[in-house]
């Protein structure tokens, strides 16, 4: 196996560049803490490793959650949902400002979840619909757009005349957006526009944001979630080949779904749908250019993309914690959880529990068990759209090795990760490579 870890140790003027970024707000971490900081993603896996071993079941008074560390505990916790509510999933980390409350109700702000923080059988009933259109065959008709998307991208970043780019910005921020927006009937033009929408949403579901800090992003919500309305409107009035049109041709037929509720989709897909695989994209070529020898190994055997894929997500996930509620008094571990109680499941901890990965720091395309890896969740909640991301990262993948296979990463100890209760994303991945003389 090969020895090299994934411990950026960055610097932090870097981070302005993420939308959620309140370093200079974070509190050390208490003694008894064993080093974990709930919004510094730069390199959270030493605390991780502590939390597993001295303390798996964690009550983090600064943010007012038990903090879940070991594999199998994760996984039980996402397994029963009876006791353990995802009702809490989509929450504010932080408490809206009386300020942005009222613009948001001003602009008729009611979004709710698409699925992952609906229970059941509201949300059983939902998944069952929604998920007949993600089909074979949609991602089938959306591949070739795919491909040529991140073909076009990769060249207009090897035109570059100083040979460096940006892998985040140049490819991985559009290729998802873009199929995103397809997937639901908007054309790319709007990607700037979605994108700032999304960051907002990251900001005030997830992050640390101060009362005065909330209110652009609110206004960005009002208008986001106006235009997630006006997509369902437009379908009942014009149709089309999309997942909007098809979700209200079904809800012409009979399937009980509102229009709130279809819109509610679009609200989570158009963020969830490109942000987390944009951090995908972003991770699978950081970390496999920061390990050359496995960058390599594809270069000589792209079959092996898939395993690359799988253990870039056990490894260095695009979201290292989700949350839940307990329903009832009950436990974890041993340690008693009172009902109302907020939980916050580290997946990123859990991926790298030594009781299920050997040698789990460690970046390896032979890992076996890669596949178990927790990053998607687990039970009813399990991401719906896991194979169009893995399928993007796939084509991005393939197309980039056959560019470039030259690539490789600058100083990837220095690339910082947005502050964030939930996603590790990082803020650059920059490249560069050798022109042809």
């Amino acid at each position: 196996m090969n020895a090299q870890t994934d411990s950026s140790t960055a610097p932090a003027e870097a981070a302005d560049q993420c939308p959620v970024d309140h370093r200079s707000k974070s509190s050390v971490a208490p003694a008894d803490h064993h080093g974990y900081e709930p919004f510094n993603m730069n390199d959270p896996f030493p605390a991780y490793d502590e939390l597993r071993a001295e303390q798996p079941v964690m009550f983090d008074e600064r943010i007012g959650y038990y903090i879940v560390s070991r594999y199998d505990d994760v996984k039980a916790v996402f397994d029963d949902w009876q006791t353990f509510s995802s009702e809490n999933a989509q929450a504010p980390v932080r408490k809206r400002s009386a300020a942005a409350v009222k613009i948001m109700n001003d602009g008729g702000f009611t979004a709710y979840s698409g699925l992952s923080a609906r229970i059941p059988p509201e949300h059983t009933r939902m998944r069952t619909i929604v998920q007949k259109e993600f089909t074979p065959r949609r991602y089938k008709a959306l591949e070739p757009t795919i491909r040529e998307n991140t073909a076009r991208l990769l060249r207009q970043m090897l035109a570059h005349p100083d040979a460096t780019g940006d892998f985040l910005t140049d490819v991985a921020v559009d290729i998802p957006t873009i199929t995103i927006l397809g997937l639901l009937g908007v054309g790319p033009e709007m990607v700037p526009t979605y994108k700032k929408w999304s960051d907002s949403r990251a900001a005030m579901t997830w992050g640390d944001l101060s009362d005065e800090e909330q209110i652009p992003h609110a206004h960005n919500l009002v208008d986001y979630w106006n235009e997630c309305l006006r997509l369902v409107s437009d379908a009942h009035a014009h149709g089309g080949d999309n997942l909007v049109a098809d979700l209200v041709k079904a809800q012409d037929a009979g399937a009980e779904i509102s229009d709130h509720e279809i819109a509610s989709v679009c609200y989570s897909l158009l963020f969830a749908g490109h942000e987390t695989t944009t951090t995908l994209i972003s991770n699978t070529i950081r970390v496999l250019l920061s390990h050359p020898d496995q960058w390599q190994t594809l270069v000589a055997d792209p079959s092996r993309i898939p395993a690359a894929i799988d253990e870039t997500l056990r490894y260095s996930p695009s979201i290292v914690g989700w949350r839940r509620k307990a329903l009832r008094d009950t436990e974890i571990a041993g340690t008693p959880i009172p009902k109302g109680a907020d939980i916050l499941l580290l997946m990123g901890a859990a991926n790298r529990d030594p009781g299920v990965f050997e040698e789990p720091e460690v970046f390896d395309l032979s890992r076996e068990n890669a596949r178990t890896h927790l990053s998607f969740g687990f039970g009813i909640h399990y991401c719906l759209g896991n194979m169009l991301a893995k399928m993007q990262d796939k084509i991005v993948l393939e197309e980039t090795l056959k560019a470039v296979p030259n690539l490789r990463i600058v100083n990837p100890e220095a690339i910082t990760f947005g502050e964030n209760l939930s996603f590790r994303a990082p803020t650059s991945v920059p490249v560069t490579w050798e022109v042809p003389s």
